[in-house]
């Protein structure tokens, strides 16, 4: 193998990542899934649960802790680019039946800011449009795959640090 290449990545179903979120502080998430409606990519579900950088909560403490928000990106580049370790694997990866994302055909044009033409879908599932997010649309998640710094700010502020149109 040459000298300066990365080692290949491999993350399966299951797997829990650690994410430091400051300097003192780390947070966590588990690949549930692999999304065939967004071009393959893994979906992600980060916990509610913190800890202090040098401690080790067990696995089932931090599933126990709740979810936080779902989210598609590629597990592996953080693995490789130092974003978030691999630090073990549960079964239980919950229910995925009520998992839902929104995507917006109007995404990369700055002059909308409340879009109407919205998307939805359920994991590996056929999209379909709804145009203004009404009822239980309005909760769902992003459906893009996030770069890992997005992912990483997610788990720090709450929220993306993307343009991307509103829904009201």
């Amino acid at each position: 193998m040459p000298p300066n290449k990365p080692k290949r990545v491999v993350t399966k179903i299951g797997d829990v990542f650690e994410v430091p979120i400051s300097e003192t502080e780390k947070k966590y998430f588990q690949l549930i899934a692999f999304d065939l409606t967004m071009l393959n990519s893994d979906v992600i579900r980060a916990f509610k649960l913190v800890v202090p950088l040098d401690e080790s909560p067990k696995i089932a403490d931090i599933i126990a802790s709740g979810v936080e928000f779902y989210a598609h990106c590629v597990t592996s580049w953080g693995v490789k680019d130092g974003s978030w370790s691999k630090i073990g694997k549960s079964q239980d990866i919950g229910s995925l039946d009520h998992v839902l994302f929104r995507i917006s055909s109007d995404a990369g044009n700055p002059q909308i800011k409340v879009s109407h033409n919205w998307r939805v879908w359920r994991i590996n599932e056929d999209t379909f449009r709804v145009g203004t997010l009404k009822g239980e649309y309005r909760n769902a998640e992003l459906g893009v795959v996030f770069p890992c710094i997005s992912i990483v700010e997610r788990m720090k502020n709450g929220y993306y640090i993307i343009v991307y149109p509103s829904f009201e």
